[in-house]
């Protein structure tokens, strides 16, 4: 294999010819009739049994050259990237030149890791939070741990009221007919959560245990197709009423959930707590700040891989977060009238500041010499494994040394750019770090309001390491296509039907 031509063409695209000779060639035509001879049917030969040069001289030569030129493709293109010493960004374009038995030729064309000019990254500016805790703050921290730690107590006498938890069978009819995913048993409902279509819960209310009763129900106008605007009827049978018992607040509750004896205690470590919880949040949305200065001031050709497969990611990140809420992609797009392709368009903006980010990162790291010694990973590897009370060497199944290897890399580029900022408009806030990001907000939202919902991934640069920022790439390089010789070159309302999005 030899490589020739190589050229650099605009926006950081790089072609080169790669010419294979008929040693490599032929040994790669010999493994594609192992391959291929069991399907290959010659006249007077049992399948897989005909010699290669009987099914040449049937069929012609060129029988095995599209399966020898396609294992072997990668192989060599791979070896020519690493000898040009080539950082590629995605696949290749390749275009067959010439093929016969002495060998073939091919002309790839990719996109590489750009050059990047850095701007100014030091003596940079931008308002960091002054962060205080209150009382109530405290207050409200407490209470959530009380409301984690009640236990549900069986209601014994009485009807079904608003913060109960009601078990149920039910069953929804269309017409008097049962549709899809109106049915379920023993389903646990806190009566006033909204968790159920508006009107459900609200007639629930008021049943006894062992009472069964038909409810009318309206479906919103923006559910479903299949059930948008209908009236249905609910069968409802209460099998039983529970409540919660939250614990009292005093010494004996300090000591059941921690390792404190007082309350007095317990109320100083979890001030502790949320103040070094809003200090690291205040830090980070500090360091996006300053990091948003550092990425627009960048000079560099970003390579439209890069952004695409960034928006790939940030739609599948979207994806995930209607998942959670129990909304299907597909109904999704159906509600708000959007498609995939709109979806794709309104992320690039936001993928082309993460790519751009990823780049002043790493040109940053080169920039300041920042190195990573292996020491420095075993080190991590030994304080986070103490930290999640695991084994080292369990870490490290689930963690690559290379991940941990970027996230020092990236954690002293951003002390380098902090350290040497200046921070302003300091602000008191109470609450510095606890607003829900939009992709957390939007798992909130029910079914109905989800036309409401963010209509694009989350814009703001999220904390990835720069490899991720290739992704694709390293499956490029894995994998290149080529063109042929002859051109040269699963529904929520069908779950849980009665359900905002959560019903079962």
């Amino acid at each position: 294999m030899s490589v020739k031509n190589v050229e650099t063409l605009e926006k950081n695209q790089v072609s080169f010819t790669v010419e294979v000779g008929a040693e490599q060639f032929t040994a790669a035509i010999e493994k594609a009739y192992r391959k291929m001879r069991g399907k290959v049917k010659v006249p007077g030969f049992r399948p897989g049994k005909a010699p290669r040069g009987i099914i040449e001289k049937m069929y012609g030569p060129e029988i095995f050259y599209d399966e020898a030129i396609n294992d072997l493709l990668p192989e060599v293109y791979a070896a020519a990237v690493e000898e040009e010493a080539l950082r590629p960004v995605g696949y290749p374009q390749v275009e067959l030149l010439n093929v016969d038995k002495d060998g073939f030729a091919f002309k790839a064309t990719v996109y590489v890791y750009p050059e990047v000019v850095l701007g100014q990254y030091k003596g940079l500016s931008a308002p960091r939070a002054k962060v205080s805790v209150t009382s109530e703050d405290v207050d409200e921290r407490l209470a959530e741990m009380a409301e984690r730690n009640a236990r549900m107590v069986s209601v014994e006498e009485g009807a079904a009221a608003l913060g109960h938890i009601a078990n149920i069978d039910f069953e929804g009819f269309l017409d008097g007919k049962p549709f899809d995913g109106g049915k379920g048993t023993g389903h646990d409902l806190e009566l006033g959560s909204g968790s159920f279509v508006p009107g459900f819960e609200d007639q629930v209310v008021g049943m006894t245990v062992g009472e069964e009763r038909d409810i009318d129900i309206t479906f919103p106008e923006n559910y479903h197709a299949d059930l948008a605007g209908k009236a249905v009827v609910f069968h409802v049978k209460l099998n039983a009423i529970k409540s919660k018992e939250v614990p009292e607040l005093d010494d004996e509750f300090a000591k059941d959930v921690s390792e404190f004896d007082t309350m007095e205690e317990l109320r100083k470590d979890v001030e502790a707590k949320i103040v070094a919880e809003r200090e690291e949040a205040a830090l980070h949305a500090f360091e996006d700040l300053l990091m948003e200065q550092v990425a627009e001031g960048i000079e560099c050709d970003v390579p439209a891989p890069m952004v695409e497969e960034q928006a790939k990611h940030l739609v599948e990140n979207f994806k995930a977060q209607l998942r959670q809420q129990g909304i299907p992609y597909e109904q999704y797009l159906e509600l708000t009238g959007s498609s995939n392709e709109a979806m794709m368009d309104q992320a690039r903006e936001p993928a082309t500041r993460q790519v751009r980010l990823e780049l002043a990162l790493e040109a940053i790291a080169k920039a300041e010499d920042i190195q990573v010694s292996d020491e420095d990973v075993e080190e991590r590897f030994q304080s986070d494994a103490k930290k999640y009370g695991m084994d080292p060497e369990m870490l490290k199944k689930y963690m690559s040394a290379d991940n941990i290897r970027e996230q020092i890399e990236r954690e002293r580029v951003l002390a380098v750019v902090t350290d040497n900022a200046i921070a302003t408009e300091p602000v008191a806030v109470e609450d510095a770090g606890e607003a829900a990001p939009a992709e957390e907000a939007a798992g909130e939202a029910p079914v109905e309001e989800a036309q409401e919902a963010a209509p694009a991934p989350e814009e703001k640069p999220k904390r990835r390491t720069r490899k991720k920022a290739e992704e694709g790439a390293a499956e490029g390089e894995e994998k290149p296509k080529r063109r042929s010789r002859k051109k040269a070159d699963e529904s929520a309302s069908e779950e849980a039907a009665p359900a905002e999005g959560d019903a079962q």
